[in-house]
Parts: C-alpha cells; structure tokens; sequence
C-alpha cells in the first residue's frame, strides 16, 4: 500500500525525490500512511478543493478494508 502511494504522489509532483511515505501502525492496528513532499508541491497532492487527497483516501481505505484493516492517509 505505501509503494502505491508512493507512485501517485511522483507521478503528480514535480519534484520525485521529495515524495516521502511513512507507515505508522497505532494501538488499534490500524495503519496510517504518512505522505511528506516538497512545499512547492503540496497544492499538486492536495488538488482543488482537496479533491486528489480526498481520492487518495478513497482508494486507501478500499484497499485496507480489502485486507481487513483500518487504513487512513496523513499529507504532511
């Protein structure tokens, strides 16, 4: 799941190399990816009215509710 993430935010933002992603698991074992790119392309990532992040959640927790467990997506 972290390598999908991973390709989407690269293949939005113009710089690559800052595409970061961080899996943290909590108490409740759920998994809460961690996306960190370079300020310039954060408004690439968000979308207008947060409409790419809102997908991206989307399709995280389709593919965590697949496998059984809560998945949410942080953009930092």
């Amino acid at each position: 799941m972290r390598k999908l993430v991973e390709y989407i935010a690269q293949s939005l933002v113009d710089d690559p190399a800052g595409v970061q992603v961080r899996e943290v698991r909590n108490d409740r074992n759920a998994l809460v990816l961690e996306l960190h790119v370079a300020p310039d392309d954060f408004g690439k990532v968000i979308g207008r009215q947060g409409r790419v992040a809102k997908a991206m959640r989307t399709l995280m927790r389709a593919v965590g509710t697949r496998e059984g467990r809560h998945t949410s997506l942080e953009i930092l």
